[in-house]
């Protein structure tokens, strides 16, 4: 056995899951909590580290279908605690429009109410349209809004700093309750926030949820460097790129202080499995079956702050001007797919199809995925991944490609902990608090 190991997260229903009119797929899956409890079980049976559900604010007309009516994701992940024992529960909550108090609540309830499995995923809201569902007129500046993120995850992490681990005394024959010495009042006033504190909920069994960010750009990096545990990486299509962001993330945790091992980078991939490759191509085509040009489009639509690409020929170029669409919003994600048209020569629709459609890189047999897997990861690419596939292709995947890879020694066979902060490796977060008053005594 290896010491270092592949850490595996999942989709819980995500939006490359199936085809709501796939015979196979529940039409309403994204928001029926029968089919995210399947999507968890299955990943269990699979010793994953963790289920993930995304999350945004804002819907209108031109949002792809799997959008338009789901789960409240931390919400959903509650239930899921109780039907599920080991898999970590993370769920996406932006920093843009909610309070510090109530999300560090939010979360550390479903961290106590899991026994310590949950994770926060920190995005800054990227649509316009989220701003007035808020009470605002306009979505804050990229710049504003991650420095309001910065300031938002601070006062989340000092309250979950509350209390001592061991505060809660509840000792029947003493009658003490909890030890007042080990309540800590945050008082944070801020540029953004006003928090007094303390938080009205104790420490769970892995400390405090774990932090995962997926910001691509220089303030998201940043961010990411000073608070994430584990980052959402694009799928590593481009090796050599992939290999040289890896250790660029590895390097911004040293400079932030931090071990380089304790910044997890998980990119995402969609695989697509079969005994054979002839069998896994045939499973492609059919995943495939529905998706066409008007869906695609809508996909594409909210990198663009939901422009209506339908008033614009499909069989063109994107037009030169097409970025100033995503400007504050989804810019990474914007460029990243209009450069890659215009490197190609795809037209608009072509471009939009092939964002739709899982990449043909992880097709292939159970051994071919392995071995791409273990090269990936023996190379310096990746430190796992998370993938998003339907309900069929998690369990393909789970019955195939996890067996070669606990045979390899490189994922576990059990689990060896009962936290997500144990399954990933991670230290128990250490309350500074605690510290810094055990220093003055």
């Amino acid at each position: 056995m290896v010491s270092r190991q592949l850490h595996i997260g999942t989709f819980l229903v995500g939006i490359h899951a199936g085809h709501w009119r796939d015979e196979e797929t529940p039409p309403d899956a994204w928001a029926n909590i029968q089919s995210f409890i399947r999507f968890a079980q299955i990943a269990e049976r699979g010793k994953f580290d963790f289920g993930f559900i995304a999350d945004s604010a804002y819907i209108n007309k031109e949002s792809a279908w799997a959008l338009l009516s789901r789960l409240e994701p931390v919400t959903a992940l509650s239930a899921l605690a109780t039907v599920t024992t080991h898999l970590g529960l993370a769920a996406t909550v932006s920093t843009s429009y909610s309070n510090p108090f109530e999300v560090a609540r939010q979360f550390a309830s479903l961290d106590q109410i899991s026994g310590g499995r949950a994770g926060w995923n920190v995005v800054t809201s990227a649509l316009e349209g989220a701003a007035r569902n808020f009470g605002g007129d306009k979505l804050h500046s990229h710049e504003k809004r991650y420095r309001i993120a910065s300031e938002h995850v601070d006062v989340v992490k000092g309250l979950w700093q509350s209390w001592g681990d061991d505060a809660f005394v509840r000792n029947k024959k003493t009658g003490q309750y909890f030890d007042p010495d080990k309540l800590f009042t945050l008082n944070h006033s801020g540029e953004f926030f006003k928090v007094e504190g303390p938080l009205n909920i104790e420490r769970s069994p892995q400390g405090h949820p774990v932090v995962f960010q997926a910001g691509a750009s220089p303030a998201g990096k940043a961010l990411a460097g000073r608070h994430a545990d584990a980052i959402y990486a694009p799928s590593p299509d481009d090796v050599d790129k992939a290999r040289a962001d890896y250790a660029a993330w590895k390097q911004l945790a040293k400079d932030h202080g931090r071990n380089p091992d304790h910044l997890l980078v998980l990119p995402n991939f969609q695989p697509i499995v079969g005994d054979t490759r002839e069998e896994a191509e045939a499973q492609y085509e059919k995943s495939n079956q529905f998706i066409d040009l008007d869906h695609s489009l809508r996909i594409i639509s909210r990198y663009f702050n939901y422009f209506d690409f339908s008033t614009l020929p499909a069989d063109e170029p994107f037009p030169d001007d097409i970025l100033d669409k995503a400007k504050e919003g989804f810019i990474s994600m914007a460029e990243k797919l209009v450069e890659g048209a215009r490197r190609d020569g795809l037209s608009l629709g072509e471009a939009a199809i092939r964002h739709s459609r899982p990449s043909r890189s992880w097709v292939g047999s159970s051994v071919e995925i392995a071995d791409k897997i273990q090269h990936l990861f023996e190379t310096d690419v990746l430190d796992g991944f998370v993938i998003t596939v339907s309900e069929e292709n998690l369990s393909r995947f789970v019955d195939k490609v996890i067996p070669i890879l606990q045979e390899r020694g490189l994922f576990r066979k059990e689990y060896e902990h009962t936290t997500l902060r144990g399954h990933l490796n991670l230290p128990f977060p250490e309350n500074t608090n605690v510290h810094q008053q055990q220093a003055a005594e």
